[in-house]
């Protein structure tokens, strides 16, 4: 007797080589940016870099990455997701092999560009690939394991881009990722199917334009704010630029057919909060493992290695909640794992804001690390699988990329915002020294002034964590029917 195969357990099947395939480039490009978080005193003490360019090592990649997302979701709609998907791979690779050979430090800020560049290919496609391959019901189970696998990537990151740093050299920070970009290429183009190309339609290049200059301009002003104070004629330039583009692009995605930020598909009440909350989240949450293990290394003097030990509690918070809770998406709506997330994420901050110390005990900040990162799976997982759910099925790839877009802006602006007002409180001579994480073997006193400076950035980022579980709260389901069949999804 032959065995049948039930067309949905192949289904099945396939949608989890997909998540395996998807889950390798969140990997990737996880590692790539956590390696480097840790690692970050040693490239600027090799290169001997300023604090604008030691900022912008980090920046440069935030920002061509979070203005490109959509354009490549665009993009993807029209010439074939799989091919956009598999070319961010060798894009990213090879920016990656480059940017170990870095002569200057303007040299690595330009091949994080390209880096850039192939993760936004990656990044605006992934979680579109992986809706399309899951059956409805079981796509909070995809997203999970999908949003896991960035805490493994946080995971393994700060431990193995501390132990580089002081071991093999930063140049290998870089070079790891060339062996795991050629597997994620080579098993990516084995496993995944080719998409249907929707109708050709033009990209708007003048909403791209305007978004990026936008955005730089935001980002020069938040850099500048704290070494320059908010009266510096560059923070003023850079806030009136951004406040002059916010209308031109509005003006630019209403008179295009096909805007690179469609203000129509986010005017209902629960895309448009909860959209917000992922905003909220992002920027709470992202320079945490930056500041971090900046005050390990800068406050303590611990080198690069032991503080990548340091913030292992938020990986390992995210590695627990993200799968747990994608298993509990049958029973439970998204809405709720947003919400009970977005509150957890909030306490985790607020801990660190209220126990902020030179002397503060390990296990303290090893509490409140550990629940910022649980919030941060639990609400990761809930909020992705809500608003994919919402999503009109014609526009996942342009619509997904500015959801990922939204996110993005958030992580720029919260490694800006967080560095600016960490480093406002020592003087502008000892700002390099916290970027090299060499300012506890030089200046007792100093030390007592960042730490004003890690507490005030805790008490901003445990704030805006709150604001995104109150609009968390907002995004609820318009009517209990809804709510039942988010639950039942």
């Amino acid at each position: 007797m032959v065995a049948v195969t039930s067309p949905d357990a192949t289904r099945m099947r396939y949608a989890w080589r997909v998540c395996a395939v998807t889950s390798l480039g969140l990997v990737l490009i996880g590692i790539a940016g956590s390696t480097l978080n840790v690692a970050l005193p040693a490239v600027v003490r090799h290169f001997q870099a300023g604090p604008l360019e030691s900022g912008w090592i980090l920046l440069s990649f935030l920002l061509v990455n979070t203005a490109s997302l959509v354009f490549f979701g665009r993009v993807a709609d029209l010439l074939g997701r799989r091919e956009v998907y598999l070319t961010g791979f060798a894009l990213f690779t090879l920016a990656s092999l480059l940017a170990g050979l870095s002569p200057s430090v303007g040299f690595l800020i330009a091949m994080r560009v390209l880096q850039a560049v192939g993760a936004a290919m990656i990044l605006a496609n992934g979680t579109v690939i992986i809706t399309d391959a899951f059956p409805p019901e079981r796509l909070s189970q995809g997203m999970g394991v999908y949003i896991g696998t960035m805490s493994v990537a946080q995971l393994a990151g700060p431990t193995v881009g501390g132990l580089i740093a002081e071991t093999a050299g930063w140049q290998w920070i870089f070079w790891v990722n060339v062996p795991a970009g050629l597997l994620a290429l080579g098993v990516g183009a084995a496993v995944l199917r080719r998409m249907p190309r929707r109708p050709r339609q033009p990209v708007d290049a003048l909403g791209n334009v305007l978004v990026f200059a936008a955005l730089s301009a935001l980002l020069l002003a938040l850099s500048e704010a704290g070494s320059r104070g908010v009266s510096s004629p560059v923070v003023l330039a850079g806030a009136a630029a951004f406040a002059v583009l916010v209308p031109l692009i509005v003006w630019a995605a209403r008179r295009s057919e096909n805007p690179v930020l469609d203000l129509r598909l986010f005017g209902g009440r629960l895309l448009a909060c909860a959209n917000l909350a992922s905003f909220c989240n992002a920027l709470a949450r992202s320079a945490l493992i930056l500041v971090v293990a900046l005050y390990f290394q800068a406050a303590r003097g611990v080198d690069a290695f032991e503080a990548g030990l340091s913030v292992l509690p938020v990986p390992v918070g995210i590695g627990l909640a993200s799968p747990i809770v994608g298993m509990l998406g049958r029973k439970v709506s998204p809405y709720a794992l947003s919400v009970g997330g977005a509150l957890l994420s909030a306490a985790g901050l607020g801990t660190l804001a209220l126990t902020a110390g030179a002397r503060t005990p390990y296990w303290v900040i090893g509490i409140g690390l550990f629940v910022a990162g649980c919030g941060s799976g639990t609400f990761l997982t809930g909020n992705t699988t809500q608003v994919m759910s919402e999503l009109p099925a014609g526009s996942l790839g342009v619509v997904n990329g500015l959801r990922v877009m939204v996110m993005n802006v958030g992580i720029v602006l919260s490694v800006g915002l967080s560095l600016s007002v960490l480093t406002s409180s020592v003087g502008p001579e000892l700002r390099a020294q916290v970027y090299a994480g060499t300012l506890s073997a030089l200046s007792p006193v100093a030390v007592g002034q960042l730490m004003d400076g890690f507490q005030r950035a805790y008490a901003v980022l445990a704030a805006v964590a709150l604001a995104g579980a109150v609009l968390a709260v907002l995004a609820r389901p318009q009517s209990a029917a809804a709510s039942r069949a988010s639950t039942s999804r």
